[in-house]
């Protein structure tokens, strides 16, 4: 079975009933926790997990992590790293080769982590990797969902100041949503069948023209607001000539180049 589809836009996404992790959601924010919590997570074969660090507004500033969520089908265990750091156990976690590890945009999760305490992280698999295998050309989480289950999970929380002495059950719900949803959009990718690498390439093709056309359209908009009418477009095929030329006057002007290179140091 393959997903059929790709892409959903914002407005196909505000249309869709709202999904939230009903499991049980677990504060971890004492250090005596955490053994056990840990503990109940090794049961598990494959995890979800998601970060959260204090929202910055001011360029070139970044904050620590202070929230990993860590989630199976049922429960949801919220670490909080500002009250208890990063525990031995929990590098320990990230670093097991038996435990799949399941994060979007993992990199920097991990990264966020580590700065905390150092460990080297064992098994850990970023959606965004996998679904272009599938077809399927968006990347946020809140769109993944929405293909894969047809539904939408909220952002509301999202900029939620995550180091506050303590956390709302909205925000607590919210935080557990993402690490639940990142799970169930890799279960659910194995349950469907991989596109081969020319249908893959295709569909790359067909969403690079949808943004070039989105971008457009914004733009003959904002001309529009101004009074001026925009001018005509080029059709796909156009572009893609127009492209191909300007390939070839460049690879003429690297030949060029390369001549007068030789000239110069023969002379």
């Amino acid at each position: 079975m393959r997903y059929q589809i790709h892409h959903i836009s914002k407005e196909e996404l505000q249309q869709l009933p709202v999904q939230v992790f009903e499991g049980q959601v677990i504060i971890i924010d004492r250090p005596e926790q955490v053994a056990e919590a840990v503990a109940y997570l090794r049961k598990s074969r494959v995890l979800g997990v998601d970060t959260e660090s204090r929202p910055s507004f001011t360029r070139g500033i970044h904050y620590p992590t202070a929230l990993v969520q860590i989630a199976d089908r049922k429960r949801c265990f919220l670490f909080r790293l500002t009250h208890i750091g990063m525990p031995q156990e929990l590098a320990d976690l990230f670093a097991d080769e038996k435990i799949c590890k399941v994060g979007l945009a993992f990199k920097d999760d991990i990264n966020g982590l580590r700065r905390r305490h150092d460990f080297k992280p064992a098994n850990c698999i970023d959606i965004q990797h996998l679904v272009p295998l599938y077809g399927i050309m968006d990347m946020g989480l809140q769109k993944l969902f929405a293909i894969c289950f047809g539904r939408k999970i909220s952002k509301a929380q999202q900029l939620t100041n995550w180091e506050n002495t303590h956390l709302t059950p909205e925000q607590a719900r919210y935080a557990s949503t993402d690490a639940w949803a990142t799970l169930l959009i890799y279960e659910d990718l194995l349950q469907h069948e991989q596109l081969d690498s020319k249908e893959v390439e295709a569909l790359k093709r067909e969403e690079k023209e949808r943004m070039i056309e989105h971008q457009q359209e914004v733009q003959d908009q904002r001309l529009r607001e101004q009074g001026i009418e925009p001018p005509p477009h080029l059709t796909p095929e156009e572009r893609k000539a127009h492209q191909a030329e300007r390939r070839r006057e460049a690879r003429k002007r690297k030949r060029h180049r390369a001549a007068e290179k030789k000239k110069v140091q023969k002379a």
